[in-house]
């Protein structure tokens, strides 16, 4: 049986310089650099640095997750994806990281160089990237600007709550990807009753499971599972067991899932009510993944 993995965050110190704004104690903010689309984060599932492409600037999104740190109480921002400022923003970050410039910026003064080398660029956003208009466009452009950079190739990774897998152009996009690139599919929960809890979107469970499934059965897909505090609870008992009862039957169908990440709420959330689970809680989750699926988790 495979071990507990535990990534853990940057040390406070670290964190404090690695972006802008107040920070928690469980990790760093993310850096615009002054860009509109495309940050700087470094993450403890990336293992490092990762470069983000915000595809949801509107802050779109078909789920209002509980733990979430996007506060939507205001509604969306009108800010639209451009394709080709996002682009050039990506060309020129990539440049600043791989030149080693990123550690003379103020915020990264102090990081040790290691944190500062380039582990991904993730196609994420603030909503959901897949139901982003312009998704297959920024895919493109994307990989226009990897065809056009010099080695060392860099790895792409898809962040989604996976409800988009199945519309035809996020399709397309997904098989423009290479056999390194990654997709990161978000499933926080086994039964409906917790979902609707935590995940709060009138998408039911059934039709996640079954993109994740269609997916999973042509390419690998990481299954990113977040648990957090809510009033101060943890996720019941038998609400673990269902989600590891889902894992297995996703495995038992065809699907290759390569890695399960166990993590909680990492940054502020914009509901109070939520918080992050202790990592006592999160290693017993992990436990009970292997125990019952035998896939590999890891727990942040």
């Amino acid at each position: 049986m495979a071990t507990i993995a535990v990534e853990s965050v940057p040390p406070p110190a670290v964190a404090r310089r690695a972006g802008r704004g107040q920070v928690s104690g469980f990790g760093a903010p993310r850096n615009f650099l002054g860009n509109r689309f495309v940050y700087v984060v470094l993450s403890p599932r990336s293992r490092g640095l990762a470069v983000g492409v915000n595809l949801n600037p509107d802050r779109e999104c078909n789920f209002d997750c509980a733990y979430c740190e996007v506060d939507r109480r205001s509604g969306p921002v009108g800010t639209e994806l451009d394709v080709d400022v996002m682009g050039e923003e990506l060309g020129r970050t990539l440049a600043l990281v791989r030149s080693g410039g990123l550690a003379a910026v103020p915020a990264f003064h102090g990081v040790p160089p290691y944190l500062l080398r380039l582990q991904q660029v993730n196609l994420s956003g603030d909503g959901e990237p897949t139901i982003a208009p312009a998704f297959l466009d920024a895919i493109h452009a994307v990989l226009h600007v990897r065809a056009r950079c010099s080695p060392p190739f860099f790895k792409l990774v898809l962040l989604t709550n996976a409800t988009g897998l199945n519309r035809p152009a996020v399709a397309e996009g997904i098989r423009c990807l290479t056999n390194q690139d990654e997709v990161w599919a978000k499933l926080d929960a086994g039964t409906q009753t917790y979902f609707e809890q935590v995940c709060r979107t009138r998408v039911p469970l059934a039709e996640v499971l079954a993109n994740i499934l269609g997916l999973a059965r042509k390419r690998p897909v990481v299954i990113q599972s977040l648990f957090p505090l809510i009033d101060g609870k943890e996720p019941p008992e038998m609400e673990i067991r269902e989600y590891a009862s889902r894992l297995m039957e996703l495995k038992l169908a065809g699907a290759a899932l390569p890695l399960v990440q166990i993590y909680s709420a990492n940054r502020p959330t914009a509901n109070p009510a939520c918080g992050h689970l202790p990592l006592s809680s999160l290693s017993r989750i992990a436990r009970v993944v292997r125990e019952v699926t035998g896939l590999r988790a890891e727990v942040f």
